[in-house]
């Protein structure tokens, strides 16, 4: 069945409060994509973001963002007053994301509603049942949180060493001083996971499914590997001894050096892959498809020294290949997976992908590069190479814009694309970009995601995120009114030539 949806990020929506959030705009932006004929909402990862803002370094792969969590929504409760919520400074930018504000302030709006909630008479039965039902994880990352509090927002790696290597005497004292501040994440969780639920919810009642992403590696600097230690490659003092990233290619001279740390596969192995296994299980309750960044990962990962400045002195290893995946499928079944196999291409990587049956990405954008041409006769990303067990997008959260990318292309590369789209080389960029989407839509892939920011034809000042940089990443936010009946309209057109609809 051909199929069309829409990347959008939760932090992009607009709306009050310095980030897009479970929202009255969520819900709106359900009712576009419905009108828009799509059936698809692709999300980036809805964990708690640390230091440098990406979803991608969470505080723990199973926790959601408190920053998600609409205050609207917990002032309809009773458990917020709307004068409490506009006292705090959550940032003026409406088009920005301002982290700075977010992490000194919405954890004490989020303390007000915690009070209030203590004293309601609402609280105990669903609360507690979430609190059972999520004990895997809850507690270790409440625990975290506390901790990581009570030294400052120190990472893991500078904690004392009687709370870094988990003393039971010393963290069972701690429990017992911090009972009310533990409870208070437990809380916020449950108030992430209840607006989530409802959300989707939503959206699937209008016939809209989720699409969440399942980042392949957990953050050094969380509830994931100080609570479960042996599940990575860490030396006897806990600390790794060696870290992910990608290795120097065209775009890149030094690689991507990410920092995170690496799967100890043969303890996965050994236990079943059970962490894994309860890793997909939440990530089915919370998606209708999930996203697998950095497939090839498991075929074979990039290994760096730890202590390395650089990702140029890493070793490619092996990494568990089809056998994790057949793990999965004997407990779940056949599961709705989309692979990111992006990047440096192996023969090995190809027949995992192949194996495992699961629709790979293709991404447009590099289609006209001249720099990712990958086999004899063309590129493996030009639309005659794909077949129908594919993903085609314009670009993913890691291009640039559409708009961006044309402004940016080279001439050589321009002419290209023109030419392969049959177009007039003196064609202006935005009327070249309606034609790419045109491409995208016809191509022989059965899904086809495009990003919000393409349709609406913005430069790179709403690009998402620009890899192996610091800085102005996952800011971006459309202002109210993007969202209009025309745009739905030309979309929905577009979608249904194609027979998407």
């Amino acid at each position: 069945m051909r199929e069309s949806g829409i990347l959008m990020p939760i932090f992009s929506l607009p709306g009050k409060y310095g980030i897009g959030s479970f929202s009255k705009e969520a819900y709106r932006f359900v009712d576009f994509l419905a009108e828009a004929g799509q059936k698809y909402w692709q999300i980036l990862p809805l964990g708690p973001t640390g230091f440098g803002d990406s979803p991608y370094q969470s505080f723990s792969c199973f926790a959601g963002n408190p920053y998600f969590i609409s205050l609207e929504r917990l002032e309809e409760k009773g458990l917020l007053l709307h004068s409490e919520c506009e006292q705090y400074d959550f940032g003026k930018n409406l088009s920005r994301v301002d982290y700075e504000k977010l992490y000194a302030n919405r954890i004490l709006i989020l303390e007000r509603a915690f009070e209030r909630f203590l004293v309601s008479e609402k609280k105990s039965s669903s609360f507690e049942r979430f609190v059972k039902e999520n004990d895997f994880w809850l507690k270790d990352y409440a625990l975290f949180m506390t901790l990581k509090e009570a030294f400052g927002g120190k990472p893991l790696a500078e904690w004392e060493d009687f709370y870094r290597k988990r003393e039971e005497v010393v963290l069972e004292e701690f429990e017992k001083v911090n009972q009310k501040r533990i409870k208070l994440y437990y809380y916020i969780q449950y108030e992430f996971f209840c607006q989530w639920e409802a959300l989707k919810t939503y959206a699937n009642g209008k016939g809209i499914g989720i699409i969440g992403d399942i980042p392949i590696y957990v953050s050094a600097d969380g509830a994931d590997i100080w609570g479960c230690p042996e599940a990575f490659q860490v030396d006897g003092d806990g600390r790794m001894t060696a870290v992910a990233g990608c290795p120097p290619d065209s775009f890149t001279k030094d690689g991507q050096l990410w920092g995170n740390p690496l799967y100890n596969w043969e303890y996965h192995k050994r236990t079943g892959y059970a962490w894994w296994i309860r890793r997909f299980r939440k990530c089915l309750e919370l998606y209708d498809i999930i996203r697998i960044d950095h497939f090839r990962g498991f075929d074979a990962y990039y290994s760096i020294p730890a202590d390395s400045k650089t990702a140029a002195g890493g070793e490619w290893k092996e990494g568990p290949g089809l056998e994790l995946f057949t793990a999965l499928k004997e407990e779940f079944g056949e599961m709705p997976i989309i692979v990111e196999d992006l990047g440096y291409m192996t023969d090995s990587v190809r027949k995992l992908v192949k194996d495992t049956g699961f629709p790979n990405m293709k991404v447009l954008q590099f289609a006209f590069d001249s720099r990712t041409d990958t086999q004899e006769g063309g590129n493996e990303y030009l639309p005659y190479f794909y077949d129908k067990n594919s993903v085609v997008y314009t670009g993913t959260h890691d291009n640039e814009t559409l708009m961006g990318y044309l402004q940016n292309m080279n001439e050589s590369d321009k002419k290209l694309l023109r030419s392969y789209l049959g177009m007039s080389e003196h064609c202006s960029d935005r009327k070249t970009a309606q034609m790419f989407l045109r491409l995208a839509q016809a191509s022989v892939s059965e899904l086809c995601i495009i990003p919000l920011m393409d349709y609406l034809f913005l430069d790179n000042r709403a690009r998402i995120n620009e890899p192996a940089t610091t800085g102005d990443n996952w800011s971006f936010r459309i202002k109210q009114g993007m969202l209009r009946k025309k745009l739905a309209k030309n979309i929905k057109r577009l979608t249904r030539i194609y027979g998407r609809i």
